[in-house]
């Protein structure tokens, strides 16, 4: 090839020389590529892991933020549930004493107005035998007289013996009545002493009541305005994770199976093939001309 190629001042390796140079031109440019294509994975697979890590860790502390305050809500409601309870108990207990308290003073004012009543019959039944009968002194001092003749006078004895009686009978009136006046008393001490209890504690409840719904109310907006930012955290974390699934699809490399790596050597062998024919069939024709210009050498001398 060198001595027929030069003889026409052709660069018998020109060819060769192109195709070398094709193929480190190829080569630099797929070295070129790659190397972008690494600057770009690295520069994606970062961000993208960056982005995940950041989102991993905002859903994090949302998801703790709204445990803690779904806690602390489900603890107040549980608060809010016992004192409405003691609320409904109390209500009930001043409802009963209130009807007992009623019962009671309706049944004092009757004995009361019963035990007045006989007081005072019994009072006026007494003033009027002590008007009559000039005091008890006055009917003994005529029991010690001798008798007088028979005409119509003072039963002093009879007297006597019957304002004893009703004096025995206005001191168990009066004693009884004393008696009712104290319980009453007594009992409405109690029922008005309890009541202002209740009042109290009711109102003591009643305020944690409504500060303990009010703190409920609020921790549970701030869970509904949190697990709305979370949603949409996951939303954009769902995006992320599967673009990164697509970026490491692309840049993270993968071991050739069996097949690819048949197909990729079929393909390299039948490259190869292709040149070897090229290669021979150049040889070939380069001999046949060296041939004919042998046997144009020959025939000139004759």
């Amino acid at each position: 090839m060198a001595k027929y190629g030069g003889q026409n001042g052709e660069d018998v390796f020109g060819k060769i020389k192109g195709l070398i140079s094709d193929m480190i031109a190829k080569l630099e440019k797929e070295a070129e590529e790659e190397a972008t294509e690494k600057a770009y994975c690295d520069e994606q697979m970062a961000k993208t892991e960056a982005k995940k890590s950041e989102l991993d860790d905002s859903v994090a502390k949302m998801t703790a933020k709204i445990d803690q305050a779904a806690s602390k809500s489900a603890e107040l409601k549980e608060q809010i549930a016992e004192l409405e309870a003691e609320l409904g108990s109390i209500a009930k207990e001043q409802a009963e004493m209130d009807k007992i308290r009623m019962d009671e003073s309706a049944a004092y004012n009757t004995a009361k107005a019963d035990l007045t009543l006989g007081l005072t019959g019994v009072r006026k039944a007494l003033g009027v035998l002590r008007d009559y009968y000039g005091g008890a002194s006055a009917a003994l001092v005529q029991e010690e007289q001798p008798a007088a003749p028979e005409k119509h006078s003072k039963a002093g004895g009879a007297g006597s013996s019957i304002i004893g009686i009703l004096e025995v009978c206005e001191s168990d009136f009066a004693s009884n009545l004393a008696k009712e006046e104290q319980q009453e008393a007594d009992a409405a001490s109690v029922y008005e002493k309890v009541t202002q209890e209740n009042k109290v504690a009711s109102a003591t409840k009643e305020q944690d009541v409504k500060y303990k719904t009010q703190e409920a109310k609020g921790l549970d907006k701030t869970i509904a305005e949190i697990s709305g930012d979370r949603e949409a955290a996951n939303a954009e974390l769902s995006a992320v994770m599967e673009y990164y699934a697509k970026i490491k699809d692309r840049c993270i490399a993968k071991p050739e199976t069996y097949e690819e790596r048949k197909k990729r050597r079929t393909a390299e062998i039948e490259g190869l093939k292709q040149a070897l024919d090229v290669l021979e069939n150049e040889t070939a024709f380069l001999q046949k001309q060296r041939k004919r210009s042998h046997m144009r050498g020959t025939l000139a001398a004759f």
